[in-house]
This record gives structure tokens, sequence and C-alpha cells, in this order.
């Protein structure tokens, strides 16, 4: 499946708003998401357009149970 234009775009500014203070996982970025009125499919998805975006060293991809994200510069 293709990522659509501007998925990550959107997570990112969501999460730049949000600021959490530890990385998150996918069913936390969209509740998140659904709570600034941005929509998205599922966790699934979330968790595929960062794993994604992990490849081009965007996300830091924690994989503990369940996975985490930690976006760019807000790393720990």
């Amino acid at each position: 499946m293709r990522i659509r234009r501007g998925e990550f775009e959107r997570i990112r500014s969501v999460l730049s708003e949000a600021d959490p203070d530890e990385p998150l996982t996918a069913r936390e970025i969209l509740d998140l998401l659904e709570a600034h009125g941005e929509e998205f499919d599922s966790a699934h998805r979330i968790a595929t357009v960062l794993g994604r975006e992990a490849e081009l060293g965007d996300v830091e991809v924690i994989r503990d149970q369940p996975y985490r994200y930690q976006l760019g510069d807000d790393r720990r």
C-alpha cells in the first residue's frame, strides 16, 4: 500500500503540538490525531507510515511490546 501524500506531515504536526513526554504507541498516536480532528484508517496505518519514515531516519521505532514511536528532534 502506498503512503498517501501528507500523512506523515499530519502526524508530525499533531505530535509537535501535543509535545508528548515519551514515545507513543500507534494506538496512542491515533487517539491524539482523532482528538485534533485528523482522520486515519487505523493504528496499523499509522504504524505503516511511521515504519516507512523510520527507514529514512525521521522516526525512531522502539521495538518493545508494544512498539513505540518517537519523531525527529524529539527523540530522547
